[in-house]
């Protein structure tokens, strides 16, 4: 009976909160929040906050077409496991003082499955047999080594100043993470880890592939790119993927930067978290996204490996020498 009802738990886990239901609200609210606020710094009217929604289930009840020199197989399972990935994600970022899964390796699982939904979608344009999906996904590959450096900095410089804290060294435990900040206080408050917090803050656009960072996708240069030749439902389901990684990035930078703060009331808590998130979403993609002009893949690659990667090793310099 047990087994059974720890089953079950772990299945509402997976299915409600924090898995895929909470992610398909929260990450769609967060896809909406962003377009409302660029439309309103652009001084536009700007679509509802819920068009990510009507879009999403406009394109589920549309015809999906498979181009005849397509990999049928891997054209249409690489959206499912892309979003199977930042369902994954989210179960391993504590919401506050609850986790639904733990390990002492959480953000090097992180690491690795935040690659996946990107690489869903380079085999998915590669299998479409598209010459602008080629364009498109050689940009994603770019933009992935551009991203992963910096990532891999901030990473390394919360797991230093965390296990330097509690004496093992480096910490990769985000549940450990998170009991240390509620015990000493956010990590943001640390003055040697805000320029990685700022590191964080300029990587969501790019890991996310939002405005200016999307040219994989730029519609002006190469029709969408990787999606060209998507439409139907797995064009909304990479739509939704899009918006859950959002959501699991900057939940991430919660329980990186801004873990400590919650109330001991998951429900009060889950709330609290879509808050956070939608605040960090226009600070880190809206503003950017308003006030800067689409990069191009050579310049994204120079600002990440440049600006973003030197503020999130000043950080790391900063927590290995114990400041």
């Amino acid at each position: 009976m047990t087994i059974v009802i720890d089953a079950l738990q772990y299945l509402g886990y997976v299915l409600i909160f924090p898995g895929f239901l909470f992610c398909f609200l929260a990450g769609m609210l967060l896809c909406g929040i962003d377009r409302k606020l660029v439309a309103k710094m652009q001084k536009r009217v700007g679509p509802p906050i819920l068009q990510p929604f009507y879009d999403f289930f406009k394109l589920c009840g549309k015809e999906t077409i498979i181009p005849a020199a397509a990999e049928r197989n891997t054209f249409m399972l690489s959206p499912l496991v892309g979003l199977a990935a930042l369902v994954v994600i989210q179960l391993f970022i504590p919401v506050f003082g609850f986790t639904a899964f733990s390990g002492i390796g959480d953000i090097i699982v992180i690491l690795y499955l935040l690659l996946v939904p990107a690489l869903a979608m380079i085999l998915g344009g590669a299998a479409s047999g598209s010459p602008y999906a080629g364009v498109g996904l050689s940009r994603e590959m770019v933009t992935i080594i551009s991203c992963e450096l910096p990532l891999v900095l901030v990473l390394l410089a919360v797991a230093k100043t965390v296990g330097g804290a509690i004496g093992t060294g480096l910490c990769f435990s985000l549940s450990q993470i998170a009991e240390y900040q509620e015990v000493n206080g956010s990590l943001i408050t640390k003055i040697s880890m805000l320029p990685a917090a700022a590191a964080m803050l300029l990587l969501i656009p790019g890991e996310t592939g939002s405005h200016p960072f999307d040219a994989a996708e730029a519609e002006t240069e190469i029709c969408e790119g990787l999606l060209a030749e998507y439409s139907g439902a797995p064009l909304g389901v990479f739509k939704l993927s899009h918006a859950v990684k959002m959501l699991s990035l900057t939940s991430l930078f919660v329980a990186l930067f801004l873990g400590g703060l919650g109330t001991g009331i998951l429900a009060l808590d889950a709330v609290l978290l879509f808050l956070l998130c939608a605040l960090i979403t226009a600070a880190s993609i809206s503003f950017v996204h308003a006030f800067t002009a689409r990069l191009k893949i050579e310049q994204i690659f120079k600002y990440y490996w440049t600006v973003v990667s030197l503020l999130a090793a000043v950080s790391l310099a900063l927590a290995w020498y114990g400041l």
